[in-house]
């Protein structure tokens, strides 16, 4: 399990509204490249799947005052690759709040 956090400085009902407004743009930009399935549990915590190059990742995100919390549950195989999948994490997700 790898946990990454990303600050923010927006409130949690601006970030709220971008993070639900942006997961949906997200996943249709994907669709050619990856798959991406997200799901509200509530209004502070998104479930999301992504396939890609037949692996699938299970993330868990959760939206704090201060931060965006992602835990990624990455399969064994994709070991070698934690760094990349973490800068990736920090990149896109970064991107959600923007």
């Amino acid at each position: 399990m790898m946990r990454v956090a990303i600050p923010h400085t927006l409130g949690r009902d601006e970030a709220r509204r971008r993070l639900r407004d942006k997961a949906a743009k997200a996943m249709e930009k994907a669709e050619s490249m990856a798959t991406i399935t997200t799901t509200f549990a509530d209004d502070d915590h998104m479930t999301m799947t992504v396939g890609a190059m037949g692996y699938s990742v299970d993330c868990a995100v959760e939206l704090t005052d201060s931060e965006l919390v992602v835990d990624v549950d990455i399969p064994a195989s994709l070991g070698f690759a934690k760094r990349m999948i973490e800068g990736m994490i920090r990149e896109k997700t970064g991107k959600l709040l923007t």
